[in-house]
């Protein structure tokens, strides 16, 4: 089984924090509860982003908002650098400024390796320059 957790980036501390619950409400998730029992409002104070259920090459977890740096090994000398995003068509996908790649490319390939280097809230500028 899938394992489903859920972090999430506090706007007002700049943090990003553990989920420990979630309470929904008739217009989905409406607030969650971090590991201190602090609650924050899902979209007003928290930006909320799930576990993609997949590693990255140094076994860290790869959550939505992270950036990743794509190294492909056939036919291509630079790696890519792009951030995950939820596309409800296609699953989770990297966005490289535009161009985006489907989870079926990038999670079952064993011709490239990907790794986890920031997210966009603590590091949009590695994004900036890709």
């Amino acid at each position: 089984m899938r394992e489903i957790k859920f972090r999430a980036w506090d706007k007002n501390t700049k943090e990003m924090v553990g989920v420990k619950t979630l309470d929904f409400g008739m217009g989905g998730v409406e607030c969650a509860v971090d590991f201190s029992d602090i609650h924050g409002e899902v979209e007003k104070e928290w930006d909320l982003e799930q576990f993609t259920g997949l590693h990255d090459k140094n076994g860290k977890e790869i959550y939505e908002g992270d950036i990743v740096k794509l190294h492909v090994v056939i036919l291509s000398p630079d790696d890519k650098v792009g951030f995950i995003e939820y596309i409800p068509k296609y699953g989770y996908c990297i966005n490289f400024g535009g161009k985006v790649i489907r989870q079926e490319y990038w999670a079952a390939n064993d011709k490239h390796t990907i790794e986890v280097i920031g997210n966009i809230h603590e590091n949009p500028e590695q994004l900036e320059e890709k």
